[in-house]
């Protein structure tokens, strides 16, 4: 697919660094590419950002996180690199890096350096640490989920166990970019830049921090999710008569009547002891195995059926590939038909917001290594001979190679 300007879409005419690698930075490069602006990936030459080649869970890492953006393969460490590095500064908006403490300074981009070659531009620092006794740690996504407790609460008790995702770079990105859409509309009033920074660490705390207010207000600690009481009377999985799971959620007094109206049961609706939701949590030892003869006399489509006409919460467990034949997704266009950079078509997650008037959607494949470094390198006013000869000394990559 060919790459496409992001005219018409609220970050067009924004230029942004992408100095991003793994998932934390190129996640706020994504979103902010999605959201129109002209994002740059600047990867080291001569390999390029190293999920391109990673396995395992890292297999999606490149695919996923860098669409709608162009590369550009230089070596930084070069006097030359460095140069295109400055010329690519001066012509951009913001820049987004998310390096292990020190590393832009040693490739002479530090935000000192910066401010003083655009003044006007964004730095955004994304780490492992805002500034403080941990800023000289190396923090990875598992590393922080374990230290603000997000691990304890999301597995049995005794055993600590990472979301199944990488939930804390992928919203670490998040907040950069919310930081970096403030300072850009604040540059836009004052004329003055910020600088902008966002951790995994504060990060995974703020995602418990819902868990920190109910900490602050009983006496004893916070049981982990597993093991947690229920806020509401009905909200588990059940096994369905096909052998298949379902969770379902009767979380109101609303959801209750119908229930029992659906299913037909006029003496669990008229059952004084059932009436709120309190009074059903009181109830559980009673109530669960009512709730779960029920839906252990059904299968899958007729167990469907029936929190659809009852109008309560409900899902099947999903794997993430089942995702691929969602008919939501496919009636809403929220997976985008993708190629890898190594040919393999897929479908990947849309940006999950909706904005009258603009079409956010994939303009341009995740790129391959250096696939835009000459058209980039003219738009910065080097003539071919110039760039043949940085390519010659290896300061670039051919995009070919």
């Amino acid at each position: 697919m060919a790459h496409e300007n992001g005219a018409g879409l609220p970050l067009s005419g924004i230029r942004v660094l992408d100095f991003g690698h793994t998932v934390m930075g190129p996640t706020a490069g994504l979103i902010l590419a999605d959201l129109g602006a002209d994002v740059i990936k600047i990867e080291p030459a001569p390999k390029g950002d190293p999920t391109r080649t990673l396995k395992g869970f890292g297999t999606g890492y490149f695919g996923f996180f860098n669409r709608n953006k162009r590369s550009i393969a230089v070596d930084l460490k070069s006097v030359e690199g460095q140069a295109i590095a400055h010329a690519l500064v001066k012509s951009a908006d913001v820049l987004v890096e998310n390096f292990a403490p020190g590393t832009m300074d040693r490739l002479g981009l530090s935000q000192e350096t910066v401010a003083g070659i655009n003044p006007r531009l964004i730095y955004a620092s994304l780490k492992g640490f805002l500034a403080g006794p941990y800023d000289k740690r190396l923090a990875l996504d598992e590393v922080v989920q374990m230290m603000a407790g997000l691990a304890y609460m999301t597995g049995p008790p005794g055993q600590p166990l990472r979301a199944g995702a990488s939930v804390v770079d992928v919203t670490g990105g998040m907040f950069a970019v919310i930081g970096i859409l403030a300072a850009l509309r604040r540059r836009d009033e004052t004329g003055e830049a910020s600088g902008v920074s966002s951790a995994l660490f504060e990060s995974c705390v703020f995602l418990v921090g819902q868990h920190l207010a109910y900490a602050s207000q009983i006496d004893e600690p916070v049981p982990p999710m597993p093991a947690r009481r229920s806020s509401w009377a009905v909200y588990d999985l059940f096994i369905l008569g096909d052998g298949e799971q379902l969770f379902v959620g009767i979380t109101t007094d609303a959801h209750w009547r119908r229930f029992c109206e659906t299913v037909g049961r006029a003496d669990l609706a008229a059952d004084a002891e059932l009436a709120t939701n309190n009074q059903r949590v009181a109830a559980r030892p009673r109530l669960m195995p009512l709730v779960a003869e029920i839906f252990a006399g059904l299968d899958t489509a007729e167990a469907i059926a029936l929190c659809e006409t009852a109008r309560i919460p409900f899902a099947p467990i999903a794997e993430p590939a089942d995702l691929f034949d969602d008919p939501h997704l496919e009636a809403t266009g929220g997976l985008l038909p993708t190629t890898m950079p190594n040919g393999t078509k897929t479908k990947l997650p849309r940006l999950p917001v909706r904005i009258e008037g603009a079409d956010l959607t994939i303009r341009a494949d995740p790129p391959a290594l250096g696939a835009d470094t000459d058209a980039i390198l003219a738009d910065l006013g080097y003539d071919a001979p110039a760039i043949a000869a940085l390519r010659r000394d290896g300061v670039i990559v051919d995009p070919a190679a």
